[in-house]
């Protein structure tokens, strides 16, 4: 395995699973839920993102071939999209959570788009293409184990960070999102042109 690809499929991912940032979001949606039905949320949440991901994972390229989309126009979509994720999360932190009912936080909105959203998703296509699927599984695989754990031990989480430590990281993984996205929008125009 070569440490540098892996690096580098693993660090953005990481950024855009943003783990410890949506602990707070977690907390706020679980508030009223026993800890034995949190564990239950958080396994259920974890594999419906590793369902998700592995499923887009094997029919993105498939159906961009069918819509006619090359990676660079996804690359360029995508780079829209973080940007406007990070913004958000950047200006808005608390405006991801709405109304939500305590007995489905696993699967909408924890598990999707919480965990598997539009930035993890555009990241695994374009990471694939450039270091591989078995690269991009390995990370995601990781990446959601330590986002299990971040939130099965969220209430730890909360007590090491605080409340503001867990916002101020979320608030640096969205300023790297927001770099990241300006890359891929970079990169994919300058290849759209060559």
């Amino acid at each position: 395995m070569d440490l540098q690809v892996f690096l580098l499929t693993f660090i953005p991912m990481f950024v855009a699973i943003d783990s410890l940032g949506i602990v707070p979001l977690y907390l706020g949606l679980t508030e009223k839920v026993s800890p034995l039905e949190k564990n239950k949320l958080v396994l259920k949440a974890t594999l419906t993102a590793f369902v998700i991901c592995v499923a887009f994972l094997y029919i993105g390229n498939a159906l961009f071939n069918f819509l006619g989309i090359t990676v660079n126009d996804f690359r360029i979509a995508g780079g829209i999209i973080l940007l406007i994720i990070s913004i958000n999360d950047l200006l808005f932190y608390s405006s991801r959570v709405r109304d939500v009912q305590p007995d489905d936080v696993g699967v909408v909105p924890l598990g999707i788009p919480l965990i598997a959203g539009p930035a993890v998703l555009t990241t695994m296509l374009i990471l694939m293409n450039e270091s591989g699927k078995t690269y991009v599984i390995i990370s995601l695989v990781l990446n959601l184990l330590i986002n299990y754990f971040a939130l099965r031990y969220a209430d730890l989480v909360k007590r090491i960070l605080r409340d503001a430590g867990s916002k101020a990281f979320a608030k640096v993984a969205s300023l790297f999102l927001a770099a990241i996205a300006v890359m891929m929008i970079r990169v994919g125009i300058m290849n759209s042109i060559k």
